[in-house]
């Protein structure tokens, strides 16, 4: 059983499975859901409701075929790149990005994923692309420059090198590639990558404690900003706050009795009080 979501507008599509699993569905397939404004907004929004509504496990991010997201929306020509005067424009269209939910945040890329398409999978903790997809960060070819804060993203995933190989070429690869560099968690043919995806997904939903992967997580993104030390005082204090609740002896449990656990712990009721903040947002 699903629940569909109203997200607000029809450029994305979202439902809520009964497994905890919610499927976010990039929805312009005239334009290979070239991405909209009206598109950053709503994902933005329902990140912001994943976060915080615990029937939430996991959210996977796809697009409708035949691409994934094909970039900028070019229907209007070079005025796509005219310059804005809002005063709070940002490069990064969706907020809050995914790395700062505490839900595990999955890229189904089924297709072609071109500039602020692809910069957006680094938003994600894990990228399922399509072998024979194009993928490229191309706005230097465009007259602009990366966006999403890939500058920040990219490098974390596969080093400065590569990074630089990426942003400053413009150029385009494949899903297998972007194995190879890095970028894609798995490849997969393109038909695949969404069941696939949606398959982790469950996995995750049922077999790993909300607040273990949240806490993992929260910990995987703050590691390139902490020392040593810093981690494993963390770790420390974190385990501290797990260890004798009832989800670790849960987990323990249905090991032992090869079933399915039972997890009790939320997100929103056992996040570790002495965080610096509640929510990363």
């Amino acid at each position: 059983m699903t629940l569909t979501i109203d997200t607000g507008t029809t450029d994305l599509l979202c439902e809520l499975h009964d497994d905890g699993v919610l499927v976010a569905t990039l929805n312009r397939p005239d334009t290979r859901n070239a991405f909209s404004a009206a598109m950053g907004q709503a994902l933005g929004n329902i990140y912001q409701m994943a976060d915080t509504n615990d029937a939430v496990r996991v959210v996977v991010v796809t697009g409708t075929p035949p691409a994934f997201c094909a970039g900028a929306d070019f229907s209007k020509g070079s005025d796509v790149f005219e310059q804005t005067e809002v005063s709070d424009f940002s490069s990064n269209p969706v907020n809050p990005p995914a790395w700062k939910i505490r839900k595990p945040v999955i890229a189904a890329v089924n297709g072609h994923a071109i500039g602020i398409g692809l910069t957006l999978t680094l938003h994600c903790d894990l990228r399922f692309m399509a072998q024979e997809a194009k993928y490229g960060i191309v706005q230097v070819r465009r007259g602009v420059m990366p966006d999403a804060m890939s500058h920040w993203t990219l490098p974390r995933l596969v080093g400065l090198a590569r990074a630089a190989d990426i942003l400053l070429t413009g150029r385009t690869f494949n899903g297998i590639e972007a194995h190879e560099l890095g970028i894609a968690s798995r490849v997969f043919a393109n038909d695949e990558v969404l069941p696939q995806a949606l398959d982790v997904a469950h996995d995750i939903a049922v077999n790993t404690a909300p607040v273990s992967v949240a806490i993992s997580k929260r910990l995987l993104w703050e590691s390139f900003s902490m020392t040593s030390d810093g981690m494993n005082q963390a770790e420390s204090a974190l385990h501290q706050h797990l260890m004798g609740k009832a989800d670790a002896r849960e987990g323990v449990t249905a090991f032992l009795e090869r079933r399915e656990p039972k997890w009790s712990l939320t997100v929103n009721e056992n996040w570790p009080e002495n965080w610096p903040e509640k929510r990363n947002r």
